[in-house]
């Protein structure tokens, strides 16, 4: 929604103060200019990235136009359902949760969350590290370090789209160049015409380099910079998740442990302290 908004506030800014000036905006209606700018970047795009990338880029697109989803009540239910798994773990011991990590659709703490549930990545991670800690075979320090290669791998994954989006921006103001160029070389050629005309075909050359800019810090730049935004909220997640896992390995109890998690989350979204513990209270009701 806010790309949207943004989008109207830029081309309201910049057509509108021009056409204030006194301009004429069918002047800048270019298709040939786009088509140049436009494709030349969709070509660079298709020869610097290999096909996983770019469709990763393009799966990556329908999230920029959506609210972002994690939200304080997100987070309160992802504290809610690793408190649940922890206090499970410590009244039962820890076979007793093999179930719910081998099927969590069936689990009776999981399908309390379908939010959480549909993440499938989310589940995995949870589930893996469950059953290491199942296992018995790593200590802290070792989970600890896997954890965070695990979590490096999906930010660095999760920033192909966003190292793809931003060469495509940075190359934009290029293509414009090479349009305005184009189009001074078709004026050179036409010398012989009036200079009403001449004055005509340079505005036409000049439109391609303003689109390029236009397109680069107006439109496309942006959005890598919104790119990042959501895939460091994504790897938050995955740091609570962490923290709380390894401070129930060093011992603490579950209710301290959760509140280690909530100290991770970034202060927009972290719930207060009482009003986890209202929240827990409410989870133990159910």
């Amino acid at each position: 929604m806010f790309v949207i908004i943004g989008y109207v506030i830029v081309c309201a800014s910049v057509f509108g103060g021009f056409a204030m000036a006194g301009g004429h905006l069918a002047a800048l209606f270019q298709p040939l200019e786009l088509l140049m700018i436009g494709g030349g970047a969709l070509g660079a795009l298709f020869v610097g990235n290999d096909l996983k990338t770019i469709k990763a880029t393009a799966a990556a697109f329908p999230s920029l136009f959506q609210s972002s989803k994690y939200s304080k009540n997100l987070y309160l239910n992802l504290l809610g359902m690793m408190f649940e798994i922890l206090a499970k773990i410590r009244k039962e011991g820890l076979i007793a949760i093999e179930k719910d990590i081998e099927d969590p659709e069936a689990s009776a703490i999981f399908s309390k969350y379908p939010n959480l549930l549909k993440d499938h990545h989310l589940m995995d991670f949870i589930s893996d590290y469950l059953r290491l800690m199942l296992s018995g075979s790593l200590n802290a320090y070792q989970l600890e370090n896997l954890m965070d290669i695990e979590i490096e791998t999906h930010h660095t994954e999760g920033h192909a789209p966003v190292h793809c989006v931003a060469k495509v921006g940075d190359g934009l103001p290029a293509f414009g160049i090479v349009a305005a160029v184009m189009g001074v070389v078709h004026t050179m050629e036409s010398v012989g015409l009036p200079p009403a005309e001449l004055g005509i075909l340079i505005a036409h050359a000049l439109v391609g380099t303003f689109l390029g800019i236009l397109l680069a810090y107006g439109f496309v730049g942006p959005l890598s910079g919104l790119l990042e935004q959501k895939l460091n909220e994504s790897t938050k997640f995955y740091q609570t998740v962490k923290v709380i896992l390894l401070a129930h390995l060093q011992g603490y109890a579950p209710v301290i442990a959760i509140e280690f998690g909530r100290k991770v989350l970034n202060s927009t979204e972290r719930p207060g302290f009482l009003e986890l513990e209202e929240h827990i209270k409410l989870t133990k009701q159910k």
